[in-house]
């Protein structure tokens, strides 16, 4: 039985409500005539990647991938925590902006090759705090560099009575590449497959509509202490990981990854992506990170609505075989000289698949099932 508390839809994000446009739009899309025009370039639609993170042509050589991405609301902390303290915290939603596009470009095995700013504000005057501009600009440059990929330029509309006067709509595109062929991931999942989760940051930058409600309500707001000595602005704020290394030294060791996704939207919902109907069977979690404790008990939050929204500490993941599992965690644990990061990752063993006649999630620590039709985003 479900607890009363705060939940997403009830913020205002409701995807039963958007995610019906979107199956609507991609049935549009399906009709254009944009795949007549890829034949005559000797190119083609890859169909299957219709309703996946990425969208795939086909070339002689090698597949192209295309992202469109967005932060969401988490440079609302961004600016809540500037006033609040005098750092303005924009480098750090920077990378997430990165973040959140290059990490929808991996799941198919593309690699990134360029990224493009689109930096919408309400107002001209927004560039004239020299600090913030700098701040994102270093940080946008550097999570690029994380993501081993080209900074390719970008816009800058002012679209006044459309975004607020002090504030701004970052979001971003991305090409991507997967070459050779081979590498790519294409959704080949298999009775009893290892489910291996590579764990978060933090909240990275999905569920911030939520945390910003919960912040409404503290006494001491984005300055509430966690029981770590930190700030719930300061802890909302720490960037997410770019999981781009993961899969570019997956494909050095021509190890075969099944599939993989990028834990954002939806949250353990997204476990069941592919098409295929089978059963995520989830028996150990992520070490529980003090952001989501805090979302649960102040929101509060219940088990259901967190891991049905949130990344609960888990913010990728990669189903392979069984006979792989080891070389797999040694690599992205770095217990094999292979992976060259600035960042630190760690993957486990979370759980494993089996064939079934439907689509599901089964969480077993927490005693929680997601059923195929709670994640229509195809």
């Amino acid at each position: 039985m479900r607890t009363k508390g705060i939940t997403y839809a009830g913020t205002g994000v409701d995807y039963s409500a958007m995610d019906p446009f979107k199956r609507e739009a991609q049935f549009a899309a399906v009709q254009t005539r944009g795949a007549q025009n890829l034949i005559r370039y000797g190119m083609r639609e890859v169909t299957p990647s219709r309703g996946e993170s990425a969208y795939l042509i086909e070339t002689k050589d090698s597949y192209l991938a295309h992202v469109e991405e967005g932060l969401g609301t988490k440079n609302k902390v961004a600016a809540a925590m500037y006033a609040l303290t005098g750092k303005s915290y924009y480098d750090q939603i920077a990378q997430d902006t990165v973040a959140m596009i290059a990490n929808d470009v991996i799941p198919l095995g593309a690699l990134p090759l360029s990224v493009a700013m689109h930096l919408a504000v309400g107002d001209s005057k927004w560039f004239d705090d020299k600090q913030r501009s700098d701040d994102l600009i270093r940080g946008w440059k550097r999570a690029c560099d994380l993501s081993c990929c080209v900074w390719s330029g970008g816009e800058t509309p002012t679209l006044k009575d459309v975004v607020l006067p002090d504030s701004e709509v970052l979001s971003g595109s991305a090409m991507g590449i997967i070459n050779p062929k081979s590498c790519r991931i294409q959704g080949d999942i298999q009775d009893g497959d290892a489910i291996i989760l590579i764990e978060s940051s933090g909240i990275h930058a999905n569920g911030l509509t939520l945390a910003r409600e919960i912040a409404g309500k503290l006494p001491e707001g984005y300055l509430t202490e966690l029981p770590n000595g930190r700030t719930y602005g300061e802890t909302l704020l720490d960037p997410t990981l770019i999981y781009v290394p993961i899969i570019a030294i997956l494909q050095q060791l021509n190890i075969h990854v099944h599939y993989a996704v990028n834990i954002t939207g939806h949250g353990w919902r997204k476990l069941m992506r592919a098409s295929a109907p089978f059963t995520y069977i989830i028996e150990t979690l992520p070490n529980q990170l003090p952001i989501f404790d805090f979302i649960q008990k102040y929101g509060p939050v219940d088990d259901r609505e967190a891991y049905g929204n949130l990344n609960m500490g888990a913010g990728f993941a990669l189903y392979v075989s069984q006979e792989v599992v080891s070389l797999v965690l040694r690599a992205i644990n770095n217990d094999l000289p292979v992976l060259e990061s600035e960042q630190y990752f760690h993957a486990f063993v979370a759980g494993h698949i089996q064939k079934s006649d439907r689509k599901r999630v089964v969480i077993r620590p927490k005693n929680l099932e997601y059923d195929g039709s709670e994640l229509q985003v195809r």
